[in-house]
């Protein structure tokens, strides 16, 4: 059943209070759809939603916060790890038709590919589970972003017929007045003061999207019923030298290569850009890099030049 087709939904967002989150609610909002904001009350939902407190990893709790609720669709935007997934699928199984995972490209992270990476290059029922690891902390769950998605994919794909679910692997996401990740900031900062951007040695395109594009792509996948891994990637791999010269404009900027060791956001030793192909034979055009890139990290310098 298609977006257009579906009648009035009723929806649960986990999380979502900022970036792309509060662009998915927005749209669901607009669309007419019965909205649930669940969070730790961290912050309030946008009028027109409703608002439900609960730790998504205090599994009772969550369940004591839903009560008998249930939903056409989840959106799970802050499932970080294996764990997270299992209470996840306990919980929603018998309250939802259908749950959407926001992944990330970064389950990506050991390929090294020169062709855009499919989806078919990480089978999430091939990964080892391991839910004994220190995901409790937040020190490791950082450190270990990838492979905690790689995991909470892995616990979703045991058995997809029973729980309905799509892992949406999103780009590495570029745009916004809100941009809280301080990773266009960077370069920005370091073109100013004269400082030398750090890559490696073989620096590697990546696949980015725009932050209005994947929220509209978030809700679409709401409405559409494939399931499995998808990967959301606008078209157009860029270079780290394509960010610094969107940002910098008629400024010079200078590199230093890295051997080893911490290099600058958006450098990667790697590469694994990622096919988008999937999604468009489903029914999503995405948009070109070039389309949008200039008018993104303006937007998220002119906010932050603002502050």
């Amino acid at each position: 059943m298609t977006q257009e087709a579906a009648k009035t939904r009723n929806v649960l967002v986990i999380g979502g209070n900022r970036y792309f989150g509060k662009r998915l609610i927005a749209r669901l909002l607009a669309a007419g759809d019965r909205v649930t904001v669940l969070n730790r009350g961290s912050a309030p939902p946008p009028p027109g939603a409703e608002h439900l407190v609960a730790d998504r990893d205090d599994e009772a709790a969550l369940e004591t916060a839903l009560a008998h609720r249930t939903f056409d669709v989840v959106f799970d935007q802050v499932c970080y790890t294996p764990r997270q997934a299992a209470i996840a699928r306990r919980v929603f199984a018998h309250r939802t038709r259908r749950y959407v995972l926001t992944s990330t490209v970064e389950v990506y992270e050991y390929e090294d590919s020169p062709l855009p990476v499919p989806e078919t290059a990480l089978d999430p029922t091939t990964v080892d589970i391991d839910l004994e690891l220190p995901w409790h902390d937040p020190e490791f769950r950082g450190a270990h972003y990838g492979e905690g998605k790689r995991q909470a994919e892995a616990v979703l794909a045991q058995s997809p017929v029973d729980f309905p679910y799509v892992s949406v692997r999103v780009a590495h996401v570029l745009g916004g007045a809100d941009d809280f990740t301080g990773r266009v900031a960077h370069y920005a900062d370091r073109i100013r003061n004269g400082e030398p951007i750090a890559v490696p040695v073989r620096n590697q395109p990546a696949t980015y999207v725009n932050v209005d594009e994947i929220a509209d792509f978030l809700f679409w996948v709401g409405g559409q019923d494939f399931t499995g891994p998808v990967n959301a990637a606008s078209h157009g791999p860029l270079t780290t030298n394509d960010i610094v010269d969107a940002i910098a404009e008629s400024r010079p900027a200078a590199y230093q290569t890295v051997d080893v060791g911490e290099v600058s956001p958006f450098s990667f030793r790697r590469s694994y850009a990622m096919d988008n192909s999937r999604a468009e034979r489903l029914g999503f055009a995405f948009s070109h890099t070039k389309d949008w890139l200039t008018d993104a990290v303006a937007e998220t310098l002119e906010a932050q030049e603002a502050n």
